[in-house]
């Protein structure tokens, strides 16, 4: 018969719930948390249509790219009390935790103990039970989930700034300059199809409203808690090449408006200043 690996961490609490419930094994222990689970499945219908009723924020409502993988921001309530909390820039696991309902996890920070990178609620992916972690170590495909939770969650939380339907008290501008220096920080490259949250030297961006091609050539400014302004090169409709400098504020605009998608990028990284 094959032997089934068990974490520390779970084999503590089949202890904890063999001895408070006086099973005669854990054998015992794992049938009734099925049939627990069973049962619940029922209910669960009946739970979410109470839920929504009370006016209380579902994860189900949110239309996000994955149904187990949530930035932990955007997160109001677990399946099964435990989350395992995951660096997006490295794919570590950096914490798990049981958790209670309904969850508020809106303030969170720690650092990631492998890649050293700080990060709050909008760059921290809360993984579920379902979801299956070792499958998708296995086949490559876990850092690549985590990345496109985060890219998601990035992009709709800016749609809702711009819809002014997003309910938080950070400033346009403040969550745009968290997002660049995250975006900065992973060195990731950009998918094409969604609009930049960030503005990089080296890389050329197409303004979707007046089809003009920019680069980034550099930061004329050193704001260490707000965007930069940048010297650009412009690539007008008509053929004419002109050097400008665009201010932090219209920087701003653009990204929450998502109006600047990439179009060429350069393969070197750019880090944000310390």
């Amino acid at each position: 018969m094959a032997t089934i690996r068990v974490k520390d961490w779970t084999k503590n609490k089949l202890r904890q719930i063999r001895n408070a419930e006086s099973h005669s094994s854990y054998d015992s222990v794992i049938k009734t948390l099925l049939k627990d689970r069973k049962l619940a499945k029922y209910t669960d219908d009946a739970s979410n249509t109470a839920t929504s009723e009370s006016g209380q924020p579902q994860d189900a409502d949110i239309d996000k790219a994955f149904d187990d993988l949530t930035v932990l921001a955007e997160l109001t309530g677990s399946h099964d009390d435990v989350l395992f909390l995951w660096c997006p820039n490295c794919g570590n696991e950096l914490v798990h935790l049981t958790v209670e309902q309904p969850l508020g996890l809106s303030v969170f920070e720690m650092e990631c103990q492998r890649c050293l990178t700080h990060l709050d609620s909008h760059a921290i992916v809360a993984i579920e039970l379902r979801y299956p972690i070792e499958q998708k170590m296995i086949e490559g495909q876990l850092q690549t989930d985590l990345k496109s939770c985060v890219i998601d969650y990035w992009d709709r939380t800016l749609e809702a700034v711009a819809d002014g339907t997003l309910e938080a008290d950070t400033s346009a501008a403040s969550l745009v300059w968290q997002f660049d220096q995250y975006y900065k920080q992973f060195t990731w490259d950009w998918p094409t199809d969604v609009p930049a949250v960030s503005v990089v030297p080296g890389v050329t961006y197409r303004n979707t409203v007046t089809d003009e091609r920019m680069e980034a050539v550099e930061a004329v400014t050193e704001n260490r808690n707000a965007m930069d302004s940048y010297k650009v090169r412009r690539y007008t409709v008509d053929g004419d090449v002109l050097s400008d400098r665009i201010d932090s504020s219209t920087i701003v605009d653009w990204v929450v408006n998502r109006e600047l998608v990439i179009t060429e990028q350069s393969v070197e990284t750019t880090k944000p200043a310390t």
